[in-house]
């Protein structure tokens, strides 16, 4: 790692144990230390939280902040090859998709959780996806795709060749490019520059053969949603430019016609973000439709 990602490094580390309530490590049957991190009541019914590509628990900071959610036990964690979990150097440690889903495992068997609610985030729906046909769905709560990769199929996801060509890329300097348009494509509206720098800094932890090999990471989406009996929203930004929205719903319906669906007109590829006081207000709708068993 070179000098300045040590930097951004210890300041992440830094900032996220200021900000979280309880910070501790689990580690992954495959032998990967997994950071999580906890919020709001502990008592309350719980929401795990699932980001994205080059993103981190950090993204959820207008959720883990927000006054409407505090009453909720609110649970995140940073993925694989993201944040400050392991970044295990073997393509094979991301191109399966049992490895993603046994992460999640770890999180959900860890913290006892009763009936939770998963928010995924893009890459994070896969995941949840992925758990979902590993594990079934009998202890969850609900499931609340945000902008999810349902499939990774180019009938759903926008093609950016020189964007996912370059954030695969050796060159360290191709890379920051990439990243930067990468990000800049997961708005409708761009965010602050604070905002932003924080989530350069999120994608500059991102392991780069986590970024190269999970493309091939299979999403399990014929073997599981058809079979999902708890509650399933799948929401999406109208202005998104990675994932296709409409093609996505229909998919996700077409497996599963009981999936509730929301489209956000004002956001793009980050709801959660752009619109994060009507996402909170939805989210906080959709738990409390939802007993803890």
């Amino acid at each position: 790692m070179s000098g300045c990602l040590v930097v951004v490094s210890v300041m992440f580390a830094s900032v996220a144990a200021k900000a979280a309530e309880n910070n501790y490590s689990l580690v992954s049957p495959d032998g990967v230390e997994i950071a999580v991190q906890e919020f709001g009541n502990p008592a309350g019914p719980p929401i795990i939280f699932i980001h994205g590509l080059l993103g981190s628990h950090g993204n959820w900071e207008s959720q883990v902040k927000s006054a409407e959610l505090s009453r909720f036990r609110l649970i995140t964690f940073d993925l694989r090859g993201h944040g400050l979990s392991g970044k295990p150097d073997e393509g094979a440690a991301y191109g399966n998709a049992r490895r993603w889903a046994d992460d999640l495992h770890t999180v959900v068997k860890a913290t006892q959780v009763k009936s939770p609610v998963l928010v995924g985030w893009s890459l994070g729906g896969a995941v949840m996806t992925n758990y979902v046909a590993t594990y079934g769905d009998d202890h969850l709560g609900g499931l609340l795709y945000v902008a999810g990769v349902v499939e990774l199929s180019p009938q759903l996801m926008t093609a950016h060749p020189d964007v996912y060509g370059g954030l695969a890329s050796e060159d360290a300097v191709v890379r920051l490019e990439a990243t930067r348009k990468f990000l800049a494509l997961c708005f409708a509206r761009q965010p602050d520059e604070a905002t932003f720098d924080r989530l350069l800094s999120n994608a500059a932890l991102s392991s780069s053969t986590m970024v190269r090999h999970t493309p091939s990471m299979p999403v399990l989406a014929a073997g599981a949603l058809p079979r999902v009996k708890v509650p399933v929203v799948m929401l999406y930004g109208e202005k998104d430019a990675l994932v296709m929205a409409n093609a996505s719903i229909e998919r996700a319906t077409t497996l599963n016609p009981a999936i509730d669906t929301m489209i956000y007109t004002d956001s793009g590829h980050a709801p959660f973000l752009e619109e994060a006081e009507r996402f909170n207000l939805d989210l906080v709708e959709f738990r409390d439709s939802i007993p803890v068993r």
